[in-house]
């Protein structure tokens, strides 16, 4: 990375959440706590689905592969924010920054995608459940989580592509507890308003696809669930608000980021907090809470361990 960029700049200055001692070790204890527990719902539901065979199905799999990015997001930044709290000198190297901008574009991209694919396999299992095993094997499957992530590391690589070789000789000072990309693109020392056109076109282009294509696949699944009149329409309409919630946690802070991008205000880092630990945190709790399947799949789980551990 070096031999290609021109920067002075060797390291970048983390100015984190608060200044006060006193805060940064109640929020050290909170933050340990809330990203424990994130992992460890993810893991959880990977786990289920992996060991339980009726899980194995289509909706399922896609969960498992939304829990593993959920994880994923929880893990790019979140720890190195939890041992900042304990140092005076909250700094990050020149590479370590890049590639914390390379993998929250990965996970956030891939994310979008996955959930657009999980809206298309609600949409054919509601209004097409007789050709649903047809239309969702898991060659389909696969091939649905291997386009998110291949759309997401090519959306990543896109913002990088020009980021890492910007020269970075003055202020290295980032407000926020990780190294968000129009904060570290208004460090560099040249006009940096051609790029910043370029960041909100190509992430705001990619957000508004696939929010646009979830709110139409979600309109027509409402439309054909209004229509039934079966015994299964609560089932569907049980699981669906579990994803439109997601969707809108997930959606919902991207919105104000994409209508001032390159504006700082107090409730970014809210919004940072927010869409690293607080929406991974989340969406399993909604998934578990919501989906009687998975709750029924969790308590064999904890059994089976319960009874290996009497019986050892």
């Amino acid at each position: 990375m070096d031999s290609s960029n021109n920067s002075v700049v060797t390291e970048f200055i983390l100015l984190g959440l608060s200044n006060s001692w006193e805060l940064q070790l109640f929020l050290f204890f909170v933050f340990s706590v809330l990203y424990g527990a994130a992992v460890l719902g993810n893991l959880l539901i990977i786990l289920t689905v992996i060991t339980d065979s009726c899980l194995h199905t289509p909706m399922y799999f896609l969960l498992s592969n939304l829990s593993f990015i959920d994880m994923c997001q929880a893990t790019f930044a979140t720890p190195k924010m939890i041992a900042d709290f304990l140092s005076k000198h909250k700094s990050i190297t020149f590479q370590g920054c890049m590639s914390q901008i390379f993998f929250l574009h990965v996970f956030g991209g891939s994310e979008m995608v996955l959930l657009v694919a999980m809206a298309y396999d609600r949409y054919i299992a509601i209004c097409k459940p007789l050709h649903y095993m047809t239309i969702m094997s898991r060659k389909v499957c696969t091939v649905l989580v291997g386009v998110s992530w291949a759309i997401g590391i090519l959306h990543s690589a896109s913002h990088l592509a020009f980021t890492v070789n910007l020269p970075f000789c003055g202020p290295n000072k980032v407000d926020n507890f990780f190294c968000d990309l129009p904060l570290v693109i208004k460090l560099a020392c040249l006009d940096t308003y051609i790029l910043e056109i370029l960041v909100l076109t190509n992430s705001g282009l990619l957000s508004l696809i696939c929010f646009l294509l979830l709110l139409v696949s979600y309109t027509v699944i409402l439309a054909t669930v209004h229509r039934q009149a079966s015994g299964g329409t609560s089932k569907a309409l049980s699981t669906l608000s579990a994803h439109v919630t997601v969707v809108v946690l997930f959606f919902g802070p991207l919105i104000f980021i994409y209508i001032w991008p390159f504006e700082s205000f107090p409730i970014d880092k809210f919004i940072s907090v927010f869409f690293t630990v607080f929406t991974p945190l989340l969406n399993p709790m909604i998934y578990t809470l919501r989906n009687k399947d998975v709750k029924e799949a969790v308590k064999k789980l904890r059994n089976r361990h319960i009874g290996s551990k009497h019986d050892f």
